[in-house]
């Protein structure tokens, strides 16, 4: 037996909104994440020697850069996704709470 309330806000249109948008919006942030990932995995495992190559004058090769590069990607997409959320997921929820409670 489900909760009256639980069915209420399953049958609101805001909620298949999203659901619908949410979703969508994370598939894409973490195919964005997987091909960024990958590729600099990729790379350490086809083409060590580019990430070999040094930068200037230092020990500093151009693997260390892309590695920052890989971990700052994932904290502004982690960022974006938050930012999105505050602004329009988290409206959208309290507009199906309000409609599922009247």
């Amino acid at each position: 037996m489900q909760d009256p309330m639980v069915e209420r806000i399953q049958r609101n249109p805001k909620y298949q909104q999203l659901k619908a948008t949410r979703s969508r919006f994370g598939w894409w942030l973490t195919i964005l994440m997987l091909i960024v990932y990958y590729g600099y995995i990729g790379l350490i495992a086809f083409d060590k020697e580019l990430l070999a190559t040094p930068i200037g004058a230092g020990v500093t090769t151009l693997g260390i850069p892309l590695g920052l590069a890989v971990i700052v990607f994932t904290i502004v997409i982690t960022g974006i996704y938050v930012r999105r959320a505050n602004r329009e997921f988290d409206a959208l929820t309290r507009d199906i709470l309000k409609d599922a409670t009247k």
